[in-house]
């Protein structure tokens, strides 16, 4: 009865003693000091602060670009003025939270016609739906969006992907005083040939007809068709032209010449002052380019007849 039994099984150790455990070591490890900020603050997921694919740069400049608000500065340059690391690193950096999805740069078209870059970073990449409206912008500045919303279920996306989004009407253009058929011809020619200067002005028939009312002012005003055409075709932004038309309508109305100055219609040239003549038939005197008759002894006029 005092013996102990060998049979019995002992218990099972576990495989990693508890003080040898790597999270729970005595003394060492880490150790957090919290306190509750009221203010000046951001929320930055684990999504970015413990990604497996991205440098300790690149989840430093997410955590920057994070925690400035909508509306800054976020272009190379501007970081590198900064931050402490060069724009070669920082270049890198961007493409890595590029790459993943974090952060993507869009190309928008103002309403009066110019193209600007806008950067959103997104805090969970693969969850939003739509990007924000944002107002638009003077060129050169970007925004840095952020956005949490849940994505919407994939019956939802494919019936918005079927359904075509509604086109938008292009911008007024200038009228002219005079719609003759010959004048309007004129203008349709040179929107027809503006794809010769660059591929990316092909323009459809219902944009051309739009179109040809501005180029018909221009016209009107003595403004000759290779100057128009320099006018549209020159200094074209190096970035894509998501619609020609737009772009050229925003040319012709904000680029209208101004009317030619008013030139007086010439007054008639004034009639010569004939000598006076003595006339054959009755030696009174009267005025003419000869000597003859006077107009009461011509029988050749009606008047006498």
């Amino acid at each position: 009865m005092d013996t102990e039994n060998p049979s019995a099984p002992s218990c099972a150790k576990p495989p990693v003693a508890a003080r040898k455990h790597p999270n729970r070591g005595s003394g060492g490890g880490l150790i957090h000091e919290h306190t509750r900020h009221t203010s000046h603050f951001v929320v930055i997921g684990n999504d970015l602060a413990q990604h497996p694919d991205l440098s300790g740069l690149a989840v430093g400049i997410g955590v920057h670009i994070q925690s400035l608000p909508t509306g800054a500065k976020v272009d190379i340059r501007t970081l590198a003025e900064r931050l402490k690391e060069g724009r070669t690193r920082i270049a890198a950096a961007l493409r890595e939270l590029e790459a993943v999805g974090f952060l993507r740069r869009e190309h928008v078209r103002l309403s009066d016609g110019r193209i600007i870059t806008r950067t959103v970073f997104c805090n969970r990449p693969g969850h939003r739906t739509a990007p924000a409206e944002t107002p638009d912008r003077p060129a050169g500045h970007t925004a840095a969006e952020t956005t949490d919303r849940p994505a919407q279920p994939a019956r939802h996306t494919a019936a918005a992907a079927d359904k075509p989004s509604p086109r938008k009407r292009l911008p007024a253009v200038p009228r002219p005083s005079n719609t003759s058929p010959a004048l309007l011809q004129a203008a349709l020619d040179i929107l027809a040939r503006l794809h010769r200067r660059d591929p990316r002005l092909l323009l459809s028939t219902a944009d051309a007809e739009h179109l040809a009312q501005g180029v018909a002012a221009w016209l009107e005003r003595d403004i000759a068709p290779a100057a128009v055409r320099d006018a549209l075709a020159a200094n074209l932004p190096a970035e894509p032209l998501i619609r020609p038309a737009a772009f050229l309508a925003h040319r012709l109305a904000a680029q209208l010449p101004p009317p030619p100055p008013f030139r007086p219609p010439a007054a008639p040239a004034p009639q010569p002052r004939h000598p006076f003549q003595n006339c054959d038939g009755c030696d009174r005197p009267f005025r003419a380019a000869a000597p003859g008759r006077c107009r009461d002894c011509r029988t050749d006029l009606p008047a006498a007849a």
